[in-house]
């Protein structure tokens, strides 16, 4: 997120709605939605990745760990880019996931955890598309729950925002404790086009950038739907969050100038290819992907080798790039100046 964002203000006297209103009914409709579709996988965007996990059944909730290293398997174990270390790679994931601790906080039971992370994750994302901030206060409304249990429950409802809608939450006024909710990434589109859709869909764009990147720069659409459909996301089938995503990655993902879909030159039969757009280029880097897989991962973005050594070549690219354009406009300003100073000069 840049930093010079400007801060959302809170103000302590917010009020919060109530299960009666419309925004109250939708947000407990979406946390329903969240709490029934954790209830069978680590991590909405990643159902079916639970079996990689038998330690992710003791904690089905897609803000723990396990949902970190769905992400991670479904992305990078997947990579076409090194196929020799795919299967070890997916190993080594699976061997992390079943060693990480799966514990509730203390005094509070795993179900209970689950049903309050879900209760915040709904009003997280009723805020957000309200864009209100979100004051402490609220949220220990929403929980129900002693301050002392709070802490655990926002970093597991923050880390499922984060890996699934590709929302960043942060702290803008420790003061008064109010929280604002970012996209991730540096990116600026959300998909929330209409006001039917429930949630935003950038957790989805992020899911498809990264596997065009670990593919080489450019994914088949059939890699695509390969990524995607360890993920449970199928041509033709509409998500419960994400709506149909066909549509989503070759109209509206390429109406936005995030993806380029065209088809694989000299194929036949006719194949298709994904890249990344003009505007993802813009907006984010391949070193912020990396390091997003890196932090769901629970590594560091050297583990990637070649992808690492890319990313590092594509941020001197854009540093040299940024000092060209400062030293063409000092150029110019300075032949403007001198041009200013003849005409004086003659006058």
């Amino acid at each position: 997120m840049p930093k010079d964002q400007e801060s959302p203000q809170c103000r302590q006297d917010q009020h919060i709605q109530t299960q009666s209103e419309p925004q109250g009914l939708e947000n407990a409709q979406v946390s329903k939605a969240v709490e029934e579709t954790s209830a069978s996988s680590p991590n909405p965007l990643m159902p079916g990745i639970v079996k990689e996990a038998p330690a992710a059944k003791m904690l089905s909730t897609p803000e723990g760990p396990q949902g970190s290293c769905s992400s991670a398997i479904a992305v990078a174990a997947t990579s076409s880019s090194h196929p020799d270390e795919g299967s070890s790679s997916k190993e080594e994931e699976k061997s992390a996931c079943a060693s990480q601790s799966t514990a509730a906080p203390e005094n509070l039971p795993i179900d209970a955890l689950h049903e309050k992370v879900g209760r915040l994750v709904g009003f997280m994302l009723l805020k957000y598309k309200m864009k209100e901030p979100i004051t402490k206060a609220e949220m220990l409304k929403i929980i129900e729950e002693k301050e002392d249990q709070f802490p655990e429950i926002l970093v597991r409802a923050s880390e499922r925002m984060e890996i699934i809608f590709g929302l960043d939450v942060k702290e803008v006024d420790p003061t008064s404790h109010c929280y604002g909710l970012f996209i991730n990434l540096g990116l600026t589109y959300d998909g929330m086009l209409s006001p039917e859709d429930r949630v935003p869909k950038t957790g989805l764009l992020i899911l498809i950038l990264a596997a065009i990147f670990m593919k080489g720069n450019r994914a088949t659409e059939e890699e695509v739907w390969e990524v995607l459909n360890v993920t449970g996301f199928y041509s033709g089938k509409k998500d419960v969050f994400f709506g149909e995503p066909r549509e989503f990655m070759t109209k509206d993902l390429v109406k936005e100038k995030y993806l380029e879909y065209r088809q694989v030159p000299n194929s036949d039969p006719a194949q298709y290819e994904f890249l990344w757009g003009p505007r993802a280029h813009a907006e984010t880097t391949k070193m912020k992907l990396l390091e997003f897989l890196a932090k769901v991962r629970g590594t560091d973005p050297s583990s990637f080798p070649s992808e690492y050594e890319e990313a590092l070549r594509d941020e001197e690219e854009r540093a040299q790039a940024r000092i060209s354009v400062r030293a063409g406009s000092t150029s110019t300003a300075t032949a403007s100046s001198s041009a200013m100073s003849g005409i004086s000069s003659h006058t």
